[in-house]
């Protein structure tokens, strides 16, 4: 590979040079190919990778097992019951423990910082498998995955319906990176964090790209190559369901919505979707719909980062 990756963390896209997103996506392509050909490729033979869940997963899970399985390694599923954190040992220590056995780690948890602390204090690298605040592997699956349907990512618009969560702030320091317009459509009082913002307009400044925050869902997919939408209430937030479908009522994305969009707009979604509210069955099911080639390319990329990074 033109850049070596090997011992660097993902905790955020930010953190990555446009070039090195570019070799992600470039060895998820070769990795895919391999898969579907049915050629075996072990580059992580006898390696072991620990993946912390303190959030529970379905995707996230099954394709990073899968997929250390088949780079030749062996994934180790470690839930919040079985570490010693819940019992009050620390981030620092767990890391320095976990170093001494395992040749990476995925975490998968609620706080942010979580992930940063457990990869200053870890000799093996770490993966953000989420996080309140970032979701960088979903994201770069999602740029994938819009590459192979586009060919190409620089210029596109892709516009964000929904809140201003974890993934918007992925999808905006993901589209800043390779030359992407991204536009954050939120109501009032769900728009991204302030921080995010400046941070990926700094990336975007580079790169040609622009990163908007606005309100109006028809303005926002206007022109758009890319519609992406995401659950209004996340893990976490469960006793704000009421108050968030009222707020989020306008920002469903559906056939109405598309209509303002460019005709051979791609429609996305993280997954899992609340069907009949962010999204309706007839889109999320329709012939615009990436939904679950974005789902099967998450266990492409998650190959291409580990086999990159271990």
């Amino acid at each position: 590979m033109a850049i070596d990756m090997k011992g660097k963390d993902l905790i955020s896209i930010h953190d990555l040079s446009r070039e090195e997103v570019v070799q992600i996506l470039d060895t998820t392509h070769i990795l895919k190919m391999k898969n579907k050909l049915g050629e075996i490729y072990h580059p992580l033979k006898g390696k072991t990778m620990g993946m912390i869940f303190q959030k529970s997963s379905t995707r996230t899970r099954v394709s990073f097992e899968v997929g250390m399985w088949q780079l030749g390694g062996y994934a180790l599923f470690l839930s919040a019951n079985d570490l010693q954190l819940n019992r009050g040992e620390t981030i620092a220590d767990t890391a320095r423990n976990l170093s001494r056995y395992l040749d990476g780690i995925m975490i998968r948890t609620y706080s942010h910082q979580d992930v940063v602390d457990l990869a200053e204090y870890s000799s093996v690298p770490v993966i953000n498998g989420l996080t309140d605040l970032l979701h960088p592997c979903q994201v770069l699956s999602d740029l994938f995955s819009i590459r192979e349907k586009k060919q190409d990512l620089a210029g596109l618009k892709l516009a964000y319906i929904g809140d201003g969560n974890n993934m918007a702030h992925s999808l905006m320091f993901g589209g800043a990176k390779t030359g992407m317009h991204v536009v954050i459509c939120s109501p009032s009082g769900f728009e991204p964090d302030p921080e995010v913002t400046r941070l990926s307009r700094l990336d975007a400044s580079k790169t040609g790209s622009t990163i908007t925050i606005q309100d109006d869902p028809v303005e926002a997919v206007k022109t758009a190559d890319v519609i992406y939408t995401d659950v209004w209430t996340s893990m976490g937030q469960e006793e704000e369901y009421e108050k968030r479908l009222e707020s989020f009522k306008r920002y469903q994305v559906n056939n109405t919505l598309l209509e303002n969009a460019k005709e051979d707009v791609l429609v996305m979604h993280c997954l899992p979707a609340h069907r009949g509210e962010e999204i309706t069955d007839e889109v999320i099911d329709g012939p615009r719909s990436i939904v679950f080639d974005q789902a099967e390319n998450r266990l492409h990329v998650q190959k291409a980062i580990m086999a990159l990074v271990m």
